[in-house]
């Protein structure tokens, strides 16, 4: 059983940076692929990003392409949503994800065996 904390959600002006932070704990950190997902209110849980279990592969949603940046650090079981340039419409809950499918970086929920209680970004205009 993997269990993940998010943190390092907040508020943020317009064009502002912050830095995500997943730490996973109770599994072997480095078989699983990472993901990070959102879900604004109203709305339905989205694919933000993705990182295969050696960094060599990402996947990030096209909404986030050239604005945010996912890393991991296997030593420390923790993985990152690094979030420059954030607009309103980054607004949401940021969830953590696992998928024990090393081999994929999935954009699909449903692949995805773990997930974080979530930690809010909120963006201001």
């Amino acid at each position: 059983q993997v269990q993940l904390v998010e943190s390092g959600g907040g508020l943020v002006q317009t064009g502002g940076s912050l830095r995500l932070s997943c730490a996973a704990s109770g599994g072997t950190f480095s078989s699983y692929t990472m993901g990070w997902f959102r879900q604004a209110p109203g709305k339905e849980r989205e694919f933000v990003a993705a990182v295969s279990w050696s960094r060599s592969r990402t996947n990030l949603a096209d909404s986030v392409k050239g604005r945010f940046t996912i890393s991991r650090d296997n030593a420390k079981n923790t993985v990152y949503l690094q979030m420059n340039s954030l607009k309103p419409e980054d607004t949401a809950v940021y969830y953590c994800a696992a998928d024990h499918s090393y081999t994929r970086t999935s954009d699909d929920s449903s692949d995805y065996d773990y997930w974080g209680q979530g930690t809010q970004v909120t963006v201001s205009s």
